[in-house]
């Protein structure tokens, strides 16, 4: 294997031809812009030194009185860069309108995310539950400096200034002087150690729906997404990758690709091969171009089929366990009524919009990284180690992401590593370089949702009590062979597949729950609410089948068995009343269903209405959700990522699929990776629980529980339970 390219044998006589064309209309149209807009971020940025206020890592306020909030986390339109712009304005009262974001530089040391320790990355719901104190005090040091400086130039205490949105006055003289008018003494004032921070009854952006901060460019355009990149002499790269997970390169024949006008180079890197050209088009004819010979000796062949039936017989042999409380086996020996049922779930793709992307500058002793970081730290490190460099020498520019739902935060750094990888054989002459993902890259390149089977036993008592339950869940394991595997795994077990199984919430006397794992050629990866993707469908499902065979209906033995759970039995009645739980039956062909799911700290119930055709298609009419996830920071953010999150999920459940045939993934496309519609998104109506507690996440929550409310729904409407996933129209027909 090498690491070098060949050039196209035509590449000198195009260069003389298309560089006197494409590169003097790329340096007119693109370049100009690019070099010009360089030069005021230059000028900017200059002027920002000499005359910003700059009191911590998180903030920098302006002469021209802009507050520039510094965002340790990724905008993937999840709504990160409002939270965290807003409890960070709210401890420095800042005026809304002249708040702006910017994305940290990748520097642990300083914004790490105190969830995965001494890493910079956004992930697991935590960007406002970890910035939370951190960014307050940020704010609220800011302005105790602010309102040093304003007592200082006034020889008046402190104690008799107030602020108002960005303000400070001074009401016994009437005298008001603006953030920007500070700056200079401010900057001489020492930082305090020590501040009070707001009571939630002074909130006046916190619980409030203050204005997206990311809106205004993505509307106007000038929102920057990798894909938007474009520099000068900047060349497209895509990347033949196996056909075969495990696969590898035998031969290849560059020939034909060479000769597609605009290809530059064509050469082999460890991921496959990859074609060099000056626009996408180019690279893609060259990519399709190529024929290449695998060496598929060391690759996964199976099929998913073959993989579901290994996964069921696992499921009966001796595991480890993850939880044991009490005598599960014997409470269900001596049940007066006994059930078990089976779930089976395929491998998911993440699918977002923005394929995966990254643009690289590589020289002998630096590494510019342009894309949409999550893992900046994971990613510096990987990028310097494939680039042979020292991770302080590799620099990342964070920008927006187009969705991720966890693809983009991977242990390997894959398209990172890819795109070093080329800019590296290209020669590391700090040409930039734009890897780009094509949406088949995408579905085709691995890193999904794990496949799983889980199997359920429960014994109910002549009273109709929950007695017994067992949970045995076969599937991959996230965390092994990863950095993270040292710390997480204990004794075999991966909390990530057992999460929401091993801590389910019911007050069950006896429980056990045992985990089996397997090890496969496919690579996984976490997924949007990661365990509880699947946990929560096996245990919402079976608790109401539990529920009915004890002649009960699911909201209220659910209730019962949450007495000692008041967070997670709030949403539960929340939604139920919200939805009408208690009113009369539905109409034929109609029916509700009811689920709640506690993932992240954050606590989400659901209530579900469909309707089912004769042939067995299913229409989501409604979702009710109620969710508590602490202090609500802002609530329009809320209700949008419940509602997303639930349009996810039901795009996974109704129709999310991964087969392999023989090793091969078989889907291509949205067209046979369906993902939810826009018109078949339900009315969804989003209730938040007040909080003074701790904020949680919301990002990923919304998707746990509305999968087995729509199954519990169809069950409603057809008397028939779904145990397979994505929903089979056969089984509700």
């Amino acid at each position: 294997m090498t690491d070098q390219f060949s050039a196209s044998p035509q590449s000198s006589r195009r260069a003389f031809l298309q560089g006197a064309v494409t590169s003097t209309a790329v340096a007119l149209t693109i370049g100009f812009e690019w070099a010009a807009t360089t030069r005021r971020a230059a000028a900017i940025a200059a002027h920002t030194a000499s005359s910003a206020f700059v009191p911590n890592a998180f903030v920098r306020i302006g002469a021209d009185n802009s507050v520039t909030v510094i965002a340790k986390h990724v905008e993937m339109g999840q709504g990160a860069y409002t939270g965290i712009a807003t409890v960070l304005a709210e401890e420095l009262d800042a005026d809304w309108s002249l708040v702006r974001v910017e994305s940290a530089p990748a520097d642990a040391t300083r914004y790490n995310n105190f969830l995965f320790g001494k890493i910079q990355g956004t992930g697991g719901s935590s960007a406002m539950s970890n910035s939370w104190t951190q960014l307050r005090e940020a704010g609220g040091k800011a302005r105790a400096m602010l309102l040093g400086a304003a007592a200082k130039l006034w020889r008046v205490p402190v104690a008799e200034l107030t602020v108002v949105k960005g303000i400070v006055y001074h009401p016994a003289s009437k005298r008001q002087a603006s953030f920007g008018s500070l700056v200079a003494v401010a900057s001489s004032m020492p930082t305090p150690d020590q501040i009070t921070l707001k009571q939630p009854g002074e909130f006046k952006l916190i619980g409030h729906q203050a204005a997206r901060v990311d809106i205004p460019a993505k509307v106007d355009g000038t929102a920057q997404f990798t894909l938007d990149v474009v520099m000068p002499g900047m060349l497209v790269a895509l990347l033949k990758r196996p056909p075969l997970f495990g696969a590898t390169v035998k031969s290849f024949d560059a020939a034909a690709a060479n000769a597609i006008p605009g290809v530059v180079k064509v050469g082999q890197v460890p991921q496959g091969v990859a074609v060099v050209a000056k626009s996408f088009w180019a690279a893609k004819q060259g990519r399709d171009a190529l024929a290449v010979q695998w060496d598929d000796s060391n690759a996964e062949k199976r099929s998913s089929a073959a993989l579901m039936d290994e996964y069921r017989r696992l499921a009966d042999q001796p595991a480890l366990s993850a939880r044991k409380q009490g005598d599960s086996a014997l409470a269900i020996r001596n049940a007066a009524h006994k059930l078990s049922a089976s779930f089976e779930f395929p491998y998911l793709a993440h699918a977002p919009m923005e394929p995966l992307d990254a643009v690289v500058k590589l020289t002998a002793s630096s590494c510019e990284i342009w894309a949409g970081d999550q893992f900046q730290t994971v990613d510096q490190g990987n990028a310097a180690k494939t680039a042979g460099l020292q991770p302080q020498q590799v620099s990342i520019h964070t920008l927006y992401a187009g969705g991720s739902f966890g693809r983009r935060a991977n242990p390997v750094s894959d398209y990172i590593v890819e795109a070093v990888s080329i800019a590296k054989a290209y020669g590391a002459d700090g040409t930039p370089i734009k890897l780009q993902w094509t949406r088949e890259d995408d579905i085709h390149g691995g890193l999904y949702r794990p496949m799983y089977f889980h199997k359920l036993e429960a014994g109910l008592s002549a009273k109709g009590e929950l007695t017994g339950w067992r949970h045995v869940i076969v599937g991959q394991s996230i965390m092994a062979d990863t950095l993270f595997a040292p710390i997480l795994i204990k004794d075999g077990i991966d909390p990530t597949s057992v999460e929401g199984a091993a801590s389910i919430a019911y007050a069950i006397p006896n429980i056990t729950v045992d985990l089996a794992t397997t090890k496969t050629g496919v690579p996984i990866l976490w997924w949007r609410v990661v365990g509880s993707s699947h946990t929560a469908f096996a245990v919402e499902s079976f608790i109401d089948e539990v529920a009915h065979a004890a002649g009960e209906d699911g909201y209220s033995f659910r209730r019962k068995l949450l007495d000692h759970q008041p967070r997670m039995q709030a949403v539960l009645d929340l939604a139920a009343e919200k939805a009408g739980w208690n009113k009369a039956a539905m109409p034929k062909g109609k029916g509700r269903g009811i689920a709640v799911a506690e993932a992240f700290n954050t606590f989400v119930a659901q209530v579900a209405e469909v309707s089912v055709e004769d042939s067995g298609n299913i229409k989501v009419d409604r979702v009710v959700c109620a969710v508590d996830c602490g202090t609500a920071i802002n609530p329009d953010i809320i209700a949008a990522q419940m509602e997303g999150g639930i349009g996810f999920g039901l795009g996974a459940v109704l129709y999310g699929e991964i087969t392999l045939k023989d090793g091969r993934v078989e889907q291509d496309n949205f067209n046979s990776y369906r993902v939810l519609r826009m018109n078949e998104m339900p009315k969804v109506e989003v209730y938040i629980v007040p909080s003074t507690e701790a904020p949680t996440g919301v990002g990923e929550p919304g998707v746990a529980p509305v999968g087995p409310a729509v199954a519990n729904a169809v069950f409603a409407a057809t008397g028939k339970r779904i145990h397979v996933l994505p929903f089979p129209k056969s089984s509700v027909a």
